[in-house]
């Protein structure tokens, strides 16, 4: 298991399948790391619930890794994973609204949004910076969360896990031309849910208050020898 420790970047998908299906632990740990953001970010396009997502994760990882012999390598292995994470999310969703239809798209979603966790920036933003991105990030994600199901899927897997066309289709079993005609309507109605929501935040933009303007306005009385 040593030869694990070269980091999951240069092991080869092949490889860890193999260790997995040999029970490996750190196999698995690893297959697990590589796919989780993804995995969990389309299990909670569709549940719009932290918890849930993370519960039909974490079950579809033990379907996965108990069934890995049906994978027979005919699509990737991502998409066969989060083929299952589809499954078991609407699953879910169809036993907690048991009339719930996948191309139901008109059916708009009214749920309270919880915010999806977005990767956090590296830098060190002053508080007022860190205040409006964190407001920003909160209108976008309830705005997200508040298309109608069959749209925020989509832009999910295509927006935000930046997958193709044609990944996006075969995950979700529906025509290239749907994926994309969806993506255009999810995209036009998010526009206008954040118009409409973002608009109170404008006189807000480009904050430069607090401590930037402190030390903004003593370097300029340094320069002037004022202090």
């Amino acid at each position: 298991m040593a030869d694990l420790a070269r980091g999951h970047g240069l092991i080869e998908e092949g490889e860890l399948l193999q260790r997995a299906r040999g029970r490996d632990g750190e196999a698995i740990r690893l297959i697990i790391q590589q796919h989780n953001q993804r995995l969990y970010r389309i299990a909670r396009s569709i549940l719009r619930d932290d918890n849930e997502a993370e519960d039909a994760l974490q079950d579809a990882y033990c379907r996965a890794f108990s069934q890995l012999e049906a994978f027979r390598g005919e699509a990737r292995f991502g998409t066969w994973l989060a083929r299952i994470v589809v499954n078991e999310a609407l699953g879910r969703l169809r036993r907690a609204r048991p009339t719930v239809e996948l191309d139901d798209a008109a059916e708009a979603q009214r749920t309270t949004a919880q915010v999806i966790p977005f990767p956090n920036a590296s830098f060190q933003a002053d508080p007022e910076t860190a205040a409006a991105q964190h407001q920003i990030q909160v209108l976008l994600e309830r705005a997200i969360d508040a298309l109608p199901e069959a749209f925020r899927m989509i832009l999910v897997a295509r927006v935000i896990e930046g997958m193709s066309v044609e990944e996006t289709a075969a995950l979700f079993d529906i025509l290239p031309e749907t994926v994309k005609t969806r993506l255009h309507r999810a995209r036009r109605l998010l526009k206008r849910e954040l118009e409409k929501h973002i608009g109170p935040f404008l006189g807000g933009a480009f904050p430069f208050g607090g401590r930037r303007c402190n030390r903004l306005t003593e370097i300029v009385l340094a320069h002037l020898g004022l202090l």
